[in-house]
């Protein structure tokens, strides 16, 4: 199986140039870094930024998997908010093309079951935009899964006018979030899967000892999702892209990281 492997780049919780030499240290393909807020936020850009990162990744052989466009909140399922959300989500895509890469990855909100609900449309019609803006500049806004099943997305993503929003498979997010099976849902969704989280967790049952945690992040290997299963539907589909490793790391980050980087070249190499 031929993947590359991508980082968050934050999941090193160090400055964006010693993050991005950890993760050459490490053998890693790519990262994925935010462009919401701090000075990649399109409110701060500057071309000097845009050079300077741009320096410091070729300086490091490093490419950037994908930029984070997530607003947070409620994603798109607000009327009132999207039209200065879609603005802004449509500056990031032009940060993302000038930073070299051509995904952004957001999340929408939860899409409703119910089609007819001014929640539903709402989303489409900020998503309609969003997808006509990125497919005209060859550009995808990669909706993360998980908030609902597999199913529902594909049929909301058929919805739009474009394949301008696409998909960031997060197999753990469809365990933790939904119940999903992370396996099954690649073939779902096959035809908008653009970029992937690495990323595993288990789902838990609600008791009187534990009223309020639905889910469990953990490290990969130790969740729920069967990853040799999961990377040959990857593999069967024909993506060959990044799996990009998300991790809640814990004291000593680079090695948490390491441990991901590893388990990953173990199961590709199966």
């Amino acid at each position: 199986m031929n993947f590359k492997i991508g980082v968050l780049a934050d999941g090193f919780q160090l400055p964006f140039e010693q993050a991005i030499a950890e993760s050459a240290k490490l053998g890693i393909d790519g990262v994925q870094i935010y462009a919401v807020s701090g000075d990649l936020a399109p409110e701060n850009i500057t071309p000097e930024i845009i050079r300077e990162k741009k320096e410091i990744l070729s300086h490091y052989g490093v490419k950037i998997s994908a930029v984070c466009g997530d607003l947070g909140g409620h994603g798109f399922e607000l009327r009132e908010e999207n039209k200065a959300r879609v603005e802004k989500s449509k500056k990031i895509v032009d940060t993302a093309l000038e930073l070299g890469t051509n995904i952004i990855t957001t999340h929408i909100g939860v899409v409703p079951e119910d089609k007819s609900s001014d929640t539903y449309q709402a989303m489409q019609e900020a998503c309609n935009q969003l997808a006509e803006y990125a497919a005209q500049n060859h550009a995808f806004f990669a909706v993360e899964t998980g908030p609902e099943p597999a199913q529902r997305l594909k049929e909301f993503l058929d919805s739009l006018s474009s394949k301008g929003v696409a998909v960031n498979f997060d197999p753990a997010n469809l365990i933790m979030l939904c119940g999903d099976d992370p396996v099954a849902a690649v073939d779902t969704l096959k035809d908008y899967i653009v970029h992937t989280h690495a990323k595993d967790g288990v789902k838990l049952a609600l008791t009187k000892a534990n009223p309020q945690q639905t889910y469990l992040e953990l490290p990969l290997g130790m969740g729920f999702v069967d990853f040799p299963r999961y990377l040959k539907a990857l593999d069967n589909i024909g993506y060959h892209g990044f799996l990009t490793i998300e991790r809640e790391v814990g004291e000593n980050p680079a090695a948490d990281i390491k441990l991901a980087v590893d388990f990953l070249h173990a199961k590709i190499a199966m």
